[in-house]
């Protein structure tokens, strides 16, 4: 079995990964980091980006994270190809096994791993992704000004977006599979507040149309134990607001995370419960998810690395 042995370890390559890169490559820990099952992260299937600071006229995803790659790799990151698939935290050096056997001994290790926004499974989400289809309403809300859209999900998340997305769209519907919202009372209060948000209890979506992108959803109505009533709501945009999963999965046994699976880090630092250890962007943030505080909390785990060496 192979070893290497390295200062710093990344693993993820989103803005946090990427990051995390830049800082330890100019701080000289020769960084190794493994793009992972998604090289460049979530922004690799996002379009345009219009919040990311610097580009005043907006910049493609996909383009962004290829300029953040080239930075690292201009600093002295060597970025690979591959993903982990175990982790040992039991003792210093730390070791992570890659998928193609090798094992990498690492004195301190970033998790960058990302949250993979949960979907409905339909084939249409992968069809019109880019194209209508987003999992993030502060990401591409910008784009339905004054426009009709919905948003699929019952809980806070979900109201949470739709109240965001009323704010610019002319009309939201919230499909709501259950005949009750999940949500706290406060978030329900804003929904059902607002007369711009229209909640379709006991919807489920089926499908989606479009030309060139979203035109509308296919729609089921649960009626009654056995009725059902079929129809098509036309819609700008649609919506996913049914949760993340972060990719924590080989980090449990040694890391502790929520009852989602986020690593919990010591509030305000990306520090884990073990020393050397840091988890930085969507892995440990439930909250923002957004690419300029996944960048900012990479470059604080690089700092901390950095200090951890030296002390």
């Amino acid at each position: 079995m192979e070893t290497e042995q390295v200062k710093c370890l990344i693993i993820g390559s989103g803005p946090a990964g990427y990051t995390a890169a830049i800082y330890a490559g100019r701080a000289n820990l020769s960084p190794v980091l493994y793009a992972g099952l998604q090289p460049g992260g979530q922004l690799t299937t996002t379009t345009e980006v219009e919040n990311f600071p610097g580009y005043p006229a907006g910049i493609g995803g996909p383009e962004l994270m290829e300029d953040l790659r080239k930075q690292a790799e201009r600093f002295g990151a060597d970025i690979r190809y591959g993903v982990a698939t175990a982790a040992d935290f039991g003792s210093s050096p730390y070791k992570v096994t890659m998928d193609d056997g090798k094992v990498v001994e690492a004195k301190t290790v970033i998790i960058a791993t990302g949250a993979a926004a949960k979907y409905l499974g339909l084939d249409d989400e992968k069809k019109y992704a880019g194209m209508g289809v987003s999992a993030c309403a502060t990401c591409d809300g910008f784009f339905y000004r004054n426009r009709v859209v919905a948003v699929v999900g019952g809980g806070d998340t979900a109201c949470e977006e739709a109240s965001y997305l009323a704010g610019l769209a002319s009309k939201v519907y919230l499909i709501v599979r259950k005949p009750y919202l999940r949500a706290s009372k406060v978030m329900q209060q804003r929904v059902f507040g607002n007369p711009k948000i229209e909640v379709l209890f006991e919807h489920n979506a089926v499908g989606l149309y479009g030309e060139n992108g979203v035109e509308g959803v296919h729609l089921v109505k649960r009626l009654g134990e056995a009725d059902e009533q079929r129809y098509d709501l036309p819609v700008d945009g649609f919506f996913l607001a049914i949760g993340h999963k972060p990719n924590s999965d080989i980090f449990k046994p040694w890391l502790e995370t929520d009852e989602v699976g986020y690593i919990l880090t010591e509030p305000g630092t990306p520090r884990t419960r073990i020393p050397g250890i840091f988890a930085a962007g969507d892995v440990a943030d439930p909250h923002y998810r957004q690419a300029i505080t996944a960048a900012a909390s990479g470059c604080m785990a690089a700092i901390e690395a950095e200090r951890y060496l030296l002390g």
